[in-house]
């Protein structure tokens, strides 16, 4: 197994990181005039059109046998997964090191960098449509489904990365540090047996979690492999076709998710390489060596001398007057003893 170095990967992605994309708003429009850039070594194409008639657009490269599919924001208020693609683009444009010329010579690699424009445009989860993309799988019902199932079944890759975001309130289990990294490799059916698709999966996880340890040592989790019936990853495994998700998180202080962007980036490169160089994807037991996701943060507390007077807040993010605003909504629990706020206020006189 190849792990690349800390040295390597700090170094390119200081080069290369697309700093014309920044924050958790990212729309077509941030996006639209990369394409022309990246058009002089990837293959652009516009794939088709989103519910509103925004375009979808692909990008394709590589001349490998091995063959990977990875798209973003089908959840279109999750884009920390789009800035790291086009930080990876800036890597394969500008750069001729070795490891990055394996990846093209062994694999083929076709990227959907924004699913759900609809969704980005309006900093929803759903499509203009109220569907989520990822509970329709099945179904179906909405055009960017349609289309990325159009582009799994005619492309046939080995692997799938499908890229989200997740909640400020998960933390690695056994510890206080947070999940700013979750690896799922989704289950098949309901007995959630280790088949040899995720067997593969989870060998490629493996990869990706060793180059994490290196660098944010106890702050990777692993998201719950419960079926769910209707889910992409479920099903795209299911039909045989290897899907790794990564769940781009909170890291302290990083609520506009750049340094989760930067982990990110660094396992999407570590686990296109690792399928590049692997001679097999047998070993997965250090998959559940990875501790699982728990929740045992909020964003801010308030403490109080009674703790049953504490308070926790999360933030909930709008679209006001064409600007994303956080504000902090009080969330009903009622012990805040074992949670840990990212912020915590603690006041000296009783509540009033």
């Amino acid at each position: 197994m190849k792990i690349l170095t800390t040295e390597f990967l700090k170094s390119i992605y200081q080069k290369e990181k697309e700093n014309t994309l920044s924050g958790k708003w990212i729309t077509y429009k941030d996006i639209e005039n990369l394409f022309k850039k990246h058009q002089a070594i990837f293959e652009v194409t516009q794939i088709g059109t989103s519910e509103e008639n925004r375009p979808i657009q692909q990008l394709k490269i590589g001349t490998g046998s091995r063959k990977i599919l990875l798209w973003s924001q089908m959840h279109g208020n999750e884009s920390t997964g789009t800035k790291a693609l086009f930080d990876l683009f800036n890597c394969f444009l500008n750069n001729k090191q070795e490891e990055l010329l394996t990846i093209l010579k062994e694999c083929t690699l076709v990227f959907i960098p924004m699913l759900n424009p609809d969704g980005s445009q309006a900093y929803t989860r759903v499509n203009a449509n109220n569907i989520d993309l990822n509970r329709d799988a099945v179904d179906k019902k909405a055009k960017e489904s349609k289309l990325l199932r159009k582009v799994l079944e005619e492309f046939n890759p080995q692997f799938c990365f499908n890229l989200h975001d997740q909640r400020t309130i998960f933390n690695v289990e056994g510890t206080k540090n947070t999940a700013t990294i979750s690896f799922l490799a989704p289950s098949e059916e309901e007995t959630r047996a280790i088949t040899k698709g995720r067997t593969e999966t989870m060998n490629v996880i493996v990869a990706m979690n060793k180059v994490l340890q290196n660098i944010i040592p106890n702050c990777v989790g692993r998201y719950t492999d419960e079926f769910y019936p209707t889910a992409t990853g479920d099903n795209f495994q299911k039909l045989g076709f290897n899907t790794i998700l990564i769940e781009s998180g909170h890291f302290p202080d990083d609520y506009i998710r750049e340094e989760s962007r930067k982990y990110t980036f660094f396992s999407i490169l570590q686990g296109i390489y690792h399928i590049a160089t692997a001679t097999n994807f047998n070993s997965y037991e250090e998959y559940f060596s990875i501790p699982n996701n728990s929740k045992i943060f909020y964003d801010v507390i308030h403490r109080y001398p009674n703790s049953k007077d504490d308070v926790a807040y999360q933030f909930q993010d709008k679209i006001v007057n064409n600007k994303l605003v956080s504000k902090l909504v009080k969330i009903e629990e009622e012990d805040l003893k074992s949670k840990i706020g990212h912020s915590e206020i603690v006041f000296e006189s009783k509540k009033v």
